[in-house]
């Protein structure tokens, strides 16, 4: 299993689970995402999520095992063809919010990204490494870190790779909040933030198409 589910009354935690890998994501785990945001969207009774990983770190990106092997990048196309998940998490009606550690690297904060608000620990290390090794960002980064960011900071960030912490990414309005128990943080502030669940979906339209 790549991902781990625990539901808490109207709350479902997701867990990236592939700790021996730094929970980087290959397919399996974007087909386990995939079919967990379908589990969320079809379940009336849930109204938020919050996404976190397990061991040292929240995510430190693509697995790139897959892009030794050209027959695997071409499943990995058809794949996000087939199951868009990136767009699925994007929007997603009920609220989603990622509890980030160790750090968010790659598609890892791409990931986070994806999501409505985002916690770190202090220590959390983030970075778009891509470019390092001749790559573009993947999974949506180029579009969601200029919505949270300055497009002059994205776009600095996407094209050095630069490493930066908690702190900054705090600054520069890519997390919402700094805070160690960031899991209980998380959950708590997921069921404050549901206590009037049927308001969730109407302003996260009204958000997102302002």
């Amino acid at each position: 299993m790549s991902l781990q589910l625990t539901r808490d009354g109207a709350v479902l935690h997701i867990q990236l689970d592939r700790p021996a890998s730094r929970n980087a994501i290959d397919a399996p785990m974007r087909d386990a995402l995939y079919e967990a945001f379908l589990y969320v969207q079809d379940d009336a009774t849930i109204h938020a999520v919050v996404l976190s990983g397990n061991g040292k770190g929240f995510c430190a990106g693509a697995d790139l095992q897959e892009f030794s092997d050209e027959l695997s990048v071409l499943k990995k196309r058809r794949i996000r063809q087939q199951h868009d998940v990136w767009e699925l998490i994007r929007s997603c009606p009920k609220l989603t919010i990622v509890a980030m550690h160790g750090f968010a690297v790659g598609s890892g904060i791409e990931l986070a990204m994806l999501c409505d608000i985002r916690f770190a620990t202090a220590t959390t290390i983030f970075a778009l490494p891509e470019v390092s090794i001749g790559m573009m960002p993947a999974a949506g980064g180029t579009q969601s870190l200029p919505r949270a960011t300055s497009l002059a900071k994205a776009l600095h960030l996407a094209l050095t790779a630069e490493r930066f912490d908690a702190q900054q990414a705090y600054r520069w309005g890519i997390i919402q909040e700094v805070c160690e128990n960031v899991v209980e943080e998380a959950m708590s502030y997921a069921h404050r933030a549901t206590a009037h669940p049927q308001h969730i979906q109407l302003v996260k339209h009204q958000l997102l198409h302002r």
